[in-house]
């Protein structure tokens, strides 16, 4: 489901230079039984069109009575060299998630990695794609 936000203004996630950088071949998938948060990308229910904002969203759930802790949540767009979209993230992060509205990103498949930890020292990670139309 997607929430269009008619008053946010439009936020760019991903730079057009950066996503025309070669995509990290090291991406491998993570796998295992662990206790630690997990992590849930919302897809916008059509995808999003080239530079057409749209709200990212990602939804953590720790477990065991633990919390996630945002100063320790690390988003990261997987091109060569990595660019780490944590401070530009870092208004719309909380221990819920992240709700980023009005983001923009251009047209192509866009490979996100997010490591979270939670108050009892456990790790979650996630890759996720998002494709934009061309």
């Amino acid at each position: 489901m997607v929430f269009w936000s008619g008053s946010a203004a439009a936020v760019t996630l991903i730079t057009d230079d950066e996503a025309k950088r070669p995509n990290d071949p090291q991406v491998t998938a993570t796998r295992g039984i662990t206790r630690g948060p997990s992590i849930l990308f919302e897809p916008p229910a059509t995808g999003p069109a080239p530079h057409a904002p749209f709200d990212f969203r990602v939804h953590f759930e720790a477990h065991g009575g633990a919390t996630v802790d945002p100063a320790h949540i690390r988003i990261i767009y997987l091109k060569m060299p990595n660019v780490d979209l944590t401070e530009r993230l870092r208004p719309y992060i909380t221990a819920e998630g992240i709700n980023m509205p009005a983001a923009q990103i251009p047209s192509g498949e866009h490979l996100f990695k997010i490591e979270v930890e939670d108050s009892d020292g456990r790790n979650g990670e996630a890759t996720f794609t998002v494709k934009a139309a061309k």
